[in-house]
Order: C-alpha cells, then sequence, then structure tokens
C-alpha cells in the first residue's frame, strides 16, 4: 500500500512519500524537488510538469498554468475574471456557467475543464511517485486550501478518480502544516495549550492559522484567508511597473505579446527574490520584443511603495484569526511563516509588528505541506505504525439545512447542523415527521465570501408509504465527511408497534424530532429539535417540549429507539431512497467519459515518448560508431570497409534531420536493425561465426543483429588477460606434478607423467594458435578466441585437478609408522601424568607387534584425551 502526499500548488506542487525511516521529497525527472503545475499541449503530445515549464515559452497560447484558480468556479466570479485578464491560454463560458479552457491539440481545436486539467497534473505527479517507489500508487492524501468550498472539493476528487488515485483525506494545507511542526514535538505540555499561529503565503492565496496543541494532540482553533493575496501579486505589481516603464521608454507594449508578457513575468518573478536579499536589483531581458532589450532597476524602498495596496490587505486575515480563537496576541506563544511568498521582507514586518514577536522558520516553507499530507496518509494507512498524534480539524464554514414545510404558504424551516469549527468528520441525525416525498436543501450559512454559492445540493426524500395512513416518523442521517463535502447519507421510515398501553406524557418527548451527533454528543446542535409535523411550529416550541423530557435523553444515539422500552414497544425500520442533485458536480456518465478521454491521452503520449526514444536511438547509434571507427575500431576494419560504413553512417545521419524527421516508432526500430545489419554484411561476418564465441543469449543478439566489429574489438582486449590465465594453469599443475614436495609423494609417477604431458600439448596449441593470431591483421577474423583459451583452461583443470588433488590413502593401525616426528605439545603435556600411563605408553610404542600392548593402549583410551592424536602424530 503506497504513503503518498500530494501538495497541489497554484504555480508548483510537491510530492512526498512516507517510508520506515521518515518522510522524504521525491525528485522529479530533472532531479528537482517542485515540479511546475503546467500542461502544455503540443501538435502531437502533451508536456506536463517540468516538460511543460520547458515549452511554455515557445507556446504561451497552449501552455495553462494556475488550474486551481479555475477549479469549481463559476465562469461569472469576478476573481476568476480579474485572473483571466492575466492568462495567456483562452478560456470562455461553458454550457453550464463554468470555465472552458480552449487549447490546439492533435492538430485541431479542442476544449479542457479544469478537473481534466487537474487530472492531468495529477497523473504526472503520480507517475513521479510511482518511479520512485517502484510500485503502483493508488492510495494518498491530497493538500488543498482550506478555503475551497463543497464543490471545489468534489472537483479534486473527480480529478483523482481521472488520475486512478483513491484519496484517503483531503487535508487542509493549513492542518497539514499543524502536523508537520507538531508530531515531532517532544516538549508539548500535557496540561497548558500551546498556542501557534502559522501564516502561509502562497503563490495565490494567504491562509492563517491558529491551532493549540497539547502532548499527542492538536486542535484548530480558528482559520482564516484571502484567497487573492499571494506572492504573485507582488509579480504582478513589477510587473505592472516595468510594462508602463518599457513602453515609455522603449515604445513597445508587452501586452500586445503573449510570449513578451511570459518572459516578463518570469524575470519579475526573479527580481522579487532578488530584492527579498538585496536591497537593489536590476532587470535585463534580451530581445524581449522587436528585437530589443530592455534595461530597468529598482530599489527594495520602490518595490515596497508600488506593492502597497497589497501590503495592507495582510494584516485582515491575521486579525479575523485571533478573534476567532478567542484569544490576544500575549496568548500566542510562537508563529511559523511558510509558503513560498513568505519571503518577503514587508510581510514579515507586518506580522511581526502584529504579533508582537519576531515569526520563525523551523519547517520547509515549500515542503511542509507534502511532508504533513505523507504524514497523515501514514496514519491513516494500516501499513505504517505511527506515533499517536490526534489531530482535530475543524470545517471552516457553517453548513445548514433547509426544507418546505407540509402548508404551501408557509416559509421553509432551516435549522444549522455543522456549525463553523465542527470537527471533521461528523455525523449527525434529524427526525422529520413528513407523510409524502419532500426535499432538503444544504445550505451554506453566514459565510463572508461572496464567491461561494449559498445552495450546495439538494437531496430528495422518498417516496415512502406509511402503514397507518398517518405522517411517516424518518430519521436523516447527514454527515460532514473526511474529505468536508456534506451529503445526506440515508433516511429511515421508522414505524413502532405498541404491545401494551403506554401514556402520552411518556411518549412526547420521544417523539420530537431530534438532532443527534454520534461523534460528539457533547456538541450544542446535537440538543436542537426540529419538529416539522404541526405547520405553525416555531423554533420556542420544541425547546418548551424538551424542557419535560428526561435530562438523559439528550445523549440518546439514533438507533436507540428500539432500546428504550424492549419489552413494551417495537420498531419496524424501512429504508427510504434518497436521490442528490449536486450543482456544478460532474455526472457519473461524464466522469466515465474523462476517465477514458485520459487514458487516451495518456497512451498518445507513452507512444510519442517511445517513439523519441527509437529516433534518439538511431541517432545515438550513427555518432557512437562513427566515432569508434575513428577511435578504437580503427584498427579492425579495413580502409574500403571503413569508407564504406561512414557513408552508410551519413545517409542515416541526413535521412534523420529530413525525411525521417518526424516517423512512426516501427519505422525507426526498422531503421536502426537495418543500419546493424549493414555493418554485418559490409564486414563478411557471418554469424557462425558469433557462435563459435559462446556468447551469452543477449551478447549473441546484439552481434546477430549486427555489430561485429565491436566483437573483434572485445576479443583483442580481452585475449590477454585469457592468455595470461591459461599460462597460470599450465605452469602451476607442471609444477605441482615436478615437485618433490611430501604432499604429492602419495601419488604415482605415472599419473604426474599425464599432468606433464597434458600440460605440455596445451602449451604447445596455445603456441601455436598465439603465432597465427600474432601474424594476421586486426581487422579479420581472429583464430585465437577467448572463449577457446577459457574452454582449454577448464579441460585442464578438470583433467590435472583430480590427480594432484588425490587423497593420501589412510594409515593401517597395526603398521608402525616409517619414522616418528617430534611429538606435539599437546602429547607431551598429556604423557607424564602416572607411572602406569608412562609405562602403558612405551609399551604401546615399544611393542607396537605385541597383542597386549594393542589392548593396553585401547584401554588407556578412557582416561587418555588424545590417543588418536598421538597415533596420527606417529604416522
Amino acid at each position: 500500500m503506497s504513503v503518498v502526499g500530494f501538495d497541489l500548488g497554484n504555480e508548483s506542487c510537491i510530492v512526498a512519500v512516507a517510508r520506515q525511516r521518515g518522510i522524504d521529497v521525491v525528485l522529479n525527472d530533472e532531479s528537482k524537488r517542485e515540479t511546475p503545475a503546467i500542461v502544455c499541449f503540443g501538435d502531437k503530445q502533451r508536456f506536463i510538469g517540468t516538460a511543460g515549464a520547458a515549452s511554455s515559452t515557445m507556446n504561451p497560447k497552449n501552455s495553462i498554468s494556475q488550474i486551481k484558480r479555475l477549479l469549481g468556479r463559476k465562469f461569472s466570479d469576478p476573481e476568476l475574471q480579474s485572473d483571466l485578464a492575466s492568462f495567456p491560454f483562452r478560456v470562455t463560458e461553458g454550457p453550464d456557467g463554468f470555465p472552458l479552457v480552449h487549447v490546439r491539440f492533435l492538430g485541431e481545436e479542442r476544449t479542457f475543464t479544469p478537473t481534466q486539467l487537474l487530472a492531468m497534473v495529477l497523473s504526472n505527479l503520480k507517475g513521479i511517485a510511482e518511479g520512485n517507489l517502484k510500485t503502483a500508487v493508488v492510495d494518498c492524501c491530497i493538500g488543498i486550501p482550506v478555503y475551497f468550498s463543497d464543490l471545489q472539493r468534489r472537483a479534486v476528487l473527480d480529478a483523482a478518480t481521472i488520475a486512478g488515485l483513491t484519496p484517503l483525506q483531503l487535508f487542509h494545507e493549513t492542518t497539514a502544516t499543524a502536523l508537520a511542526y507538531g508530531i515531532y514535538k517532544t516538549d508539548l505540555p500535557e496540561h497548558d495549550q500551546l498556542n501557534v499561529a502559522f501564516v502561509d503565503v502562497g503563490h495565490a492565496s494567504l491562509q492563517v492559522s491558529i491551532v493549540g496543541y497539547k502532548k499527542g494532540q492538536l486542535k484548530m482553533l480558528s482559520h482564516a484567508y484571502d484567497r487573492s493575496l499571494g506572492g504573485r501579486d507582488f509579480d504582478e505589481a513589477l510587473f505592472k511597473h516595468f510594462a508602463a516603464k518599457f513602453k515609455e521608454e522603449y515604445k513597445i507594449d508587452v501586452y500586445q505579446n503573449a510570449r513578451a508578457c511570459l518572459r516578463l513575468r518570469v524575470a519579475c518573478e526573479k527580481l522579487k527574490k532578488m530584492l527579498s536579499a538585496n536591497p537593489e536589483a536590476p532587470l535585463n531581458i534580451e530581445c524581449l520584443m522587436d528585437e530589443k532589450d530592455v534595461r530597468g532597476f529598482i530599489k527594495r524602498e520602490e518595490f515596497e511603495h508600488i506593492s502597497a495596496p497589497v501590503l495592507v490587505r495582510v494584516k485582515g486575515p491575521l486579525e479575523k484569526a485571533l478573534a476567532e480563537a478567542g484569544l490576544t496576541t500575549e496568548n500566542v506563544h510562537f508563529v511559523e511563516v511558510v509558503g513560498s511568498g513568505s519571503r518577503v521582507p514587508a510581510i514579515i514586518k507586518i506580522i511581526t509588528d502584529f504579533f508582537g514577536k519576531e515569526p520563525r522558520r523551523t519547517m520547509n516553507a515549500s515542503e511542509c505541506v507534502a511532508r504533513g499530507c505523507a504524514l497523515q496518509c501514514a496514519i491513516l494507512s494500516p501499513t505504517f505504525k505511527v506515533r499517536e498524534f490526534q489531530v482535530n480539524d475543524g470545517f471552516p464554514f457553517s453548513i445548514a439545512l433547509s426544507w418546505k414545510q407540509d402548508s404551501q404558504n408557509s416559509a421553509p424551516q432551516q435549522t444549522l447542523v455543522f456549525p463553523k469549527g465542527n470537527v471533521i468528520p461528523s455525523i449527525k441525525a434529524l427526525t422529520f415527521y413528513k407523510s409524502s416525498t419532500f426535499e432538503v436543501d444544504v445550505l451554506y450559512v453566514d459565510t463572508c465570501d461572496s464567491q461561494i454559492p449559498q445552495k450546495i445540493s439538494t437531496y430528495t426524500i422518498g417516496p415512502f408509504q406509511p402503514s397507518k395512513g398517518e405522517r411517516a416518523k424518518l430519521k436523516v442521517k447527514v454527515r460532514l465527511n473526511i474529505h468536508g463535502i456534506v451529503t445526506v447519507d440515508s433516511a429511515m421510515m421508522l414505524e413502532e408497534d405498541v404491545a401494551v398501553p403506554v401514556s402520552s406524557a411518556n411518549e412526547a418527548p420521544k417523539d420530537t424530532t431530534k438532532m443527534d451527533t454520534d461523534d460528539a454528543p457533547s456538541d450544542p446542535v446535537s440538543g436542537t429539535d426540529v419538529n416539522v409535523h404541526e405547520p405553525d411550529t416555531t423554533e420556542a416550541a420544541p425547546a418548551a417540549e424538551n424542557g419535560t423530557q428526561n435530562p438523559e435523553e439528550k445523549s440518546v444515539p439514533m438507533e436507540t429507539d428500539a432500546k428504550v422500552e424492549p419489552s413494551k414497544r417495537k420498531v419496524k425500520r424501512t429504508s427510504v431512497p434518497v436521490h442528490a442533485l449536486v450543482y456544478g458536480a460532474l455526472a457519473a456518465a461524464d466522469l466515465q467519459k474523462a476517465v477514458e478521454k485520459e487514458y487516451e491521452m495518456a497512451l498518445q503520449d507513452r507512444v510519442m515518448e517511445e517513439t523519441k526514444e527509437k529516433k534518439n536511438a538511431v541517432e545515438a547509434y550513427v555518432y557512437d560508431m562513427r566515432n569508434k571507427l575513428y577511435d578504437r575500431y580503427n584498427d579492425f576494419v579495413t580502409p574500403e570497409e571503413k569508407e564504406g560504413l561512414i557513408g552508410k553512417l551519413q545517409e542515416v545521419e541526413d535521412w534523420l534531420y529530413e525525411d525521417g524527421e518526424d516517423e512512426t516508432k516501427g519505422v525507426y526500430i526498422s531503421k536502426l536493425e537495418d543500419l546493424k545489419k549493414v555493418f554485418l554484411y559490409a564486414l563478411n561476418y557471418s554469424i557462425a561465426w558469433c557462435m563459435l564465441v559462446n556468447l551469452d543469449d543477449t551478447s549473441f543478439l546484439q552481434l546477430q543483429i549486427g555489430d561485429p566489429i565491436e566483437a573483434r574489438y572485445k576479443e583483442s582486449t580481452e585475449r590477454g588477460s585469457s592468455v595470461d590465465q591459461l599460462v597460470y594453469c599450465i605452469n602451476s599443475f607442471r609444477e605441482a606434478a615436478l615437485s618433490s614436495d611430501q604432499k604429492f609423494g602419495h601419488i604415482d609417477i605415472s599419473e604426474k607423467q599425464k599432468v606433464i604431458n597434458e600440460c605440455s600439448e596445451v602449451e604447445n596449441w596455445l603456441r601455436e594458435r598465439k603465432q597465427q593470431q600474432d601474424a594476421l591483421p586486426k581487422h579479420t577474423d581472429p583464430v585465437l578466441l577467448v572463449s577457446d583459451l577459457k574452454k582449454k583452461a577448464e579441460a585442464l583443470d578438470r583433467f590435472c585437478k583430480p590427480i594432484m588433488t588425490k587423497p593420501k590413502p589412510a594409515p593401517k593401525p597395526q603398521t608402525p609408522p616409517p619414522h616418528t616426528p617430534p611429538p606435539q605439545p599437546e602429547a607431551q603435556a598429556s604423557d607424564p601424568q602416572t607411572p602406569e600411563q608412562q609405562q602403558s605408553g612405551t609399551g604401546a610404542a615399544g611393542e607396537p607387534g605385541s597383542e597386549g600392548g594393542v589392548q593396553q593402549a585401547s584401554g588407556e583410551q578412557m582416561d587418555m584425551d588424545r590417543p588418536d592424536d598421538s597415533a596420527d602424530v606417529a604416522a
């Protein structure tokens, strides 16, 4: 099971993976830790990530960036309209009111939704992770901004599905940062809460969160954000400043040229980074437009002056986050600054003045979100054991349910289900009294963000038919899932059969419409009652009814109606259909079509990449063989052969850059095979000789395709070491056979003579073949092959080794040895034990032929530790 965290940034993305030793950030194909979030469409394939960034300068109108700004938003959104003015690509309004991106791909005009474009980025990130882990990646955790609406969260899930991913959780970027900060802290207090403020200045947004830490847990106290305040706004300020300056000084208008705009924005981004570390910085761009080189210069004070409208907005989210947390600046113990846009000195000064303390940078500003997502994925995964750390995340919006009462003239009734800051995930239940099918709307309430549509979705509950013909009691379960998406999960019709009469006073509290919290009974909303079986019901009426009920019933779970009085009451439960209508969401059929389309485009990209590889292989073979023919292969070919081969290589090279510039994968494969065969046939080099070389299957296949020059060169370089090895083998066995050493004394002289004769025979063969080989030029077929040398060495070893390593015959116990060498120290230490033992030992040595002596030595083995050793030494 994969454990991967994705940080989907507006400008760039980061992939982090969990390993046994910790969290690692994965490098992309260019060995960079950050991958641009760009999709560039070419004539034959897509270029995503680093390849897309490299192609964007030459193809700006088909290079799509800042995809997060388009996701889940109406085309009429004022913020989106403001962003479109700076985009070089064309965006129009689709039939459903959402944006469509127009590009030219595969020679035709095509449109893509932001969800499809985000899926392409995720597919690229998935490939990076799979290349690093060497396994398929499916489960992951994706970081999203805290301000993402329900529709934007659904769009991210749809994009992940198109890319073949299954997110375990859509994790808030602020919470991911807090987790990456706190899980490694070993000094967190057990009782007193440690409050830390996190300020994340990203490329396009500013997010502020205040987190309370205790030992083994974190609690999100508040969120605040400005979704249109980030590092790119400072880039835009510099861009407008220099665009106006160049128009006045150089008489060029960069707004009229998409490529010039893109180059100037890139230069302004670099200039901003330079001003973060230097009080002043220059700007130089060659051939920006109309073949004019431009130069500029700016000081940090001037930069802060032109950025004043952006800087003045930084303080707003800080104040809001502090107010919602109910804290003062003195209660905030530390301030952490992260994000790619946090390096602007003016922002740091504002944060310092507001909190009254210097912000800290204990985490990697760009990688903390990805690391936090990978940690959360590891916590949710069963394959990793992570330190116990509880994450209490809060939902940034308030969610209510609204429905129409039975009387047609009455106003819709509404109740707050999930207040702002509600724990994620959470489940609550509502009880309705209805006589027919009805609709429930899921709404945002008390939101100050005008860009978020109030109505999220509508759920139709029914049809149902109560058995008694009265109003049915329905229990509706509402879920705020782990991704921060609100759904109506199920509806259940409850019908009670009373076996024993029960007083109406006892029944009244149980029939009231009530909303329960399964996971947090202490939540104040869990005590809210919603009674809809009377048209004139007001919000005060249920509260009055509840005043008479047993206080213990306030924490009764949803499924406890049948357990209150099991001896008197029986509850029949019938499931009621629930149909969802999510406004702006992708339909299931459209999602499947998008999956198929992404698969087709990915297949096309793969084919084109393989075609490029084969084309490069032909080109590499041409250059490689040409260099070798002039270098190390020069002595292994005749001048005529060399001239013909060089001509053929030049012919293929010319074809590559002319007619073969745009061919299919099969054509390049065929061209490479033909080229190698030319080398084979031009040298009149038969396949049979290749078989004589006794190469392995891979090498033989290469030679069969056609690379005999390489084989000649290989034979020449390896022949010397093989000859030396065979000569060493001959000399070793010959010296052993002629040696007078006692370890070879037991070998028969006739056997030794056989070894000498065999060595002489191999030596004569080697001398003859070596003379023949030395007389031949290097460009002819060799007669002394490395394989033959190895075979001779192996045959000589098989013949001589059994003879020269023949073991000595075992000595007979009754036969005395020819002479007695000095005894070993162990035997000397064991002799002087007792007079009887010494006499027995002397008898055994002095009278070995006597039967009694042998018996006595055998009997002493119970007392002597080394009798057998003494006999061996004597032998």
